[in-house]
């Protein structure tokens, strides 16, 4: 225990252990220099303490506890070193009690096969109706700018020759202040779990955590109408980032068959209706996504294992292939509908980087360490990116929490960006005027240029993100002054670092593919004026790898970034520069702060699971982590002393131990396991009055089926709405049928990281401590596990607190 850097107690300050004494274990777990009278006396005076703290959100619609006990004295300052308690897990791993078992029974070969075909059919809809979405948002914001962007040219040009382009610039401003105050209001009021673009929430729900609202329809309507006001509005966000949430809750929602926001169940798809099925659409949903936003289906299947996926076999990689290569095919063959081209199926993606196929953008050999500084570059300036905008949301989680002032921030922003904008546009039109080329300029602002000259700073403005990009890529030489360059560099840079975070739906991969576009562009004009012959140091080449090093130093994604970027350029040649371009940003970039997603979500105190267990963890034995004591229930148990735990908030517990033995609830025998039920369960058995004395008596009861279960997921009733009798409380409730026989058990000497793996590996919710008589003394659960994190070289401990 010595390289555990800080110990966080439960007790208050005036408890703290004195010095020369042990301090107590996070959890109430007897320390090893404890002994045993002293730790069992510790475990049960600290245990409701404890318990008091916890929360159980079985029903995503309750509303969080507003007055919090009073053992709780005061709000800890919200920080990265909490891990909040309003988040429960997910149970990944199914129940083989003897409902499920007999059910499995039940099931031929011909009723499997049909299963494996409806989950085809689940990833065909999926495929279908992502496509159909990101059509959706691509038709509307491509519509809703044209009418802006018309207006606004329209007006400048009228004031560049009468006057008055302060005009101009108020209108630009309230333009973009309104759509943003839509969008805005459309998250920060009626649903908030729409902020940002939702890979953060999708990687914890994949991750075994439940994410309250984070699938809901609700969630999806306000998801994709708040994308479109946000890109509409200016601000700089891209819409690619929210496809992969989007295509993720439309999964959630195909594949359960029926819709709890509108009360609607369509009666199909119930064998679906639990965690374990549900996470595997929920991969395809996001991967669907990706292959929808970038037009890369390949690299939605590896965003999906890389990003989130916690279980993978081959049958749901071939699924998840199938659901994004059908989601690529449907936007493309719609749009070519819409582009009045039906059959020419040229745009797969929501982006189009376009074809690098001249000569003139192929690379040599020598190019290679360039790409790797270009890599090193993006990995630091992504960091900077992390680095403040880590700053400014902690600066909005404590100050900027209310709904009306996460509105007028977002307005302020938008306005700031109109601002900012027109001050660039009117600073470099003397430096700035191009001719107007063959390539078709969309709004071609004159403002002062000569006739025949537009303002290059304008076309980067005045522009979805998406076609700022691929200008970048593919203007020729020339096209863009250096000096120009800079500016939108710097100014876009912190634009979309204060963007990211407000109560918008938004995206941060086309911002960091149009910064590193940007400067990766600047970067080859200087080594094209350096160099004595030029013809090889393309301009547009290094804006692609500086997209691509700007937009890895930022979200830390290797395997499927490189496959994504591949597949959007359609060169496969560029995949080792890019590669090395990848990695070394990820390598510089880890080097000074995590990635944009891992910071949010230790800031939203998420109970996230890594890959592998933190390093020096070997000196933490299982009884050291572990929760106790614990509430266990018999094989044959009362009703009344299951409501009296289920309804006591010192009990909020949401999986029990059965035992053999009769259990005394002060008693430090709980007895030996025999299986594991949850509280959801219990709340069915209750709801159905499933009680010895009914099925003995004459009266006819029907035999509870595993559909009853499947109905009442995932918005189990709250216990208070059960209502049980006097009478009804002295019945005995026999569990033996519906509790897992075999649950995951391991003694108590196993290390953190072995309990840490199996836990991780299996997708599990509860892990039961056992002794050498296969005795209940304690149970992991993922919170357990998670406030264990390694910092600074050493193993520290996270405070619990409601977040």
């Amino acid at each position: 225990m010595a390289n555990v850097a800080k110990k966080v107690s439960w007790s208050s300050k005036d408890d703290e252990a004195r010095p020369g004494e042990a301090t107590p274990l996070l959890n109430g777990s007897p320390t090893a220099s404890q002994p045993p009278e002293v730790a069992r006396q510790f475990s049960h005076t600290n245990f409701f303490r404890i318990e008091r703290l916890t929360t159980v959100n079985l029903d995503d619609d309750t509303a969080q506890d507003e007055n919090p006990p009073t053992c709780v004295s005061k709000e800890i300052l919200h920080n990265e070193k909490l891990l909040s308690l309003k988040y429960e897990s997910l149970d990944y791993d199914n129940s083989e009690n003897q409902l499920f078992m007999e059910e499995e029974r039940r099931i031929s070969k011909i009723g499997f096969h049909a299963l494996e075909i409806k989950r085809w059919l689940v990833c065909l809809f999926i495929g279908i109706f992502t496509g159909l979405i990101a059509c959706f948002i691509d038709i509307v914001v491509e519509r809703l700018a044209d009418v802006k962007y018309k207006v606004i040219k329209k007006n400048i040009d009228k004031s560049t020759e009468g006057g008055g382009l302060s005009i101009s610039l108020v209108l630009w401003a309230t333009m973009n202040a309104g759509f943003v105050m839509i969008g805005s209001i459309l998250v920060a009021f009626i649903e908030p779990a729409a902020t940002g673009s939702g890979i953060p929430q999708i990687k914890c729900y994949l991750n075994g955590v439940k994410v309250p609202h984070v699938v809901r329809l609700k969630t999806l309507v306000v998801k994709v109408f708040g994308v479109i006001f946000s890109v509409v509005g200016g601000l700089a966000v891209g819409k690619e980032g929210p496809m992969i949430h989007s295509g993720a809750v439309i999964a959630a929602g195909i594949s359960q068959g029926r819709s709890s926001t509108l009360k609607k169940d369509f009666k199909i798809f119930e064998y679906f209706r639990r965690d374990t099925e549900k996470r595997d659409f929920v991969s395809a949903g996001a991967a669907a996504g990706v292959s929808a936003a970038f037009g890369a289906p390949v690299g939605g299947v590896l965003f999906s294992l890389e990003e989130g996926a916690s279980f993978w076999n081959q049958m749901l990689t071939w699924r998840i292939f199938f659901a994004s290569m059908i989601s690529t095919f449907t936007l493309n063959f719609v749009l070519s509908i819409y582009h009045n081209k039906p059959g020419d199926l040229s745009s797969p993606g929501l982006i189009n980087f376009g074809r690098f196929q001249s000569e003139a953008v192929q690379y040599n050999w020598y190019e290679i360490p360039i790409f790797i500084c270009v890599g090193a570059i993006g990995g630091i300036l992504g960091a900077l990116f992390n680095r403040l905008n880590y700053c400014l949301t902690m600066f909005r989680i404590r100050y900027i929490h209310r709904p009306c002032l996460q509105v007028i921030e977002a307005m302020l922003v938008g306005t700031v960006t109109a601002t900012v904008s027109f001050i660039m546009i009117y600073a470099t039109y003397a430096h700035d005027c191009q001719p107007i080329g063959e390539d078709p300029i969309k709004y071609p602002l004159q403002l002062f240029c000569p006739d025949g000259e537009y303002n290059a700073m304008a076309t980067a403005f005045f522009n979805t993100p998406e076609k700022s990009v691929r200008s970048l890529f593919h203007d020729s030489p020339g096209s863009y002054n250096p000096w120009t360059l800079s500016l939108f560099t710097l100014s876009y840079f912190l634009l979309a670092c204060w963007t990211y975070g407000l109560a918008v739906s938004s995206g941060v991969f086309i911002p960091s593919l149009l910064i590193g576009a940007a400067w990766g562009r600047l970067f080859g004009i200087f080594i094209s004026t350096v160099s004595t012959n030029s013809t090889w140091a393309d301009p547009g080449k290094y804006a692609l790898m500086g997209a691509a090093a700007q937009l890895g130093g930022i979200v830390r994604m290797t395997l499927s970034l490189t496959v994504i970027i591949v597949e959007a350029t359609g060169n496969v040649t560029y995949g080792l520069p890019i590669m090395l371009v990848l990695m070394t940003a990820k390598i510089v970039g880890d080097f000074f702060i995590e990635g944009l997603y891992d910071i949010h979500i230790k800031l939203q105190s998420v109970p996230f699971l890594g890959w592998e267990p933190p390093e020096k963890s070997h000196a933490l034995t299982a009884r050291e982590v572990m929760s106790y004591p614990v509430t266990c229930f018999n094989r044959l148990e009362k009703v009344g002393r299951i409501v009296d735990i289920l309804s006591d908030i010192s009990t909020n517990h949401n999986g029990f131990p059965v035992v053999h033995e009769n259990l005394e609830p002060d008693g430090d025998n709980v007895g030996r396991l025999c299986g594991l039920i949850l509280r959801s369960q219990l709340i069915v058995l209750l709801k159905h009055k499933v009680f010895v004395e009914r099925a003995n008596s004459n009266l006819t009861q029907r035999k509870l089926q595993l559909k009853d279960f499947r109905d009442a997921y995932p918005r189990f009733p709250p216990i208070q709405s059960i209502h049980v009798s006097q009478d009804e409380r002295d019945c005995t409730m026999d569990l033996t049928e519906f509790m897992n026989p075999t649950p995951y058990s391991v003694p108590e000497e196993a290390s953190l990281p072995r309990a840490f793996r199996l836990f991780r590996t299996l997708g599990l919710r509860h892990l039961v401590i056992c002794d050498g008589s296969n005795g209940v003394i304690g149970i992991i659960t993922r919170k357990d596990l998670a406030r264990y994190r390694l910092h600074k070289g050493q193993l520290e401990e996270l405070e619990m607190a409601h977040t």
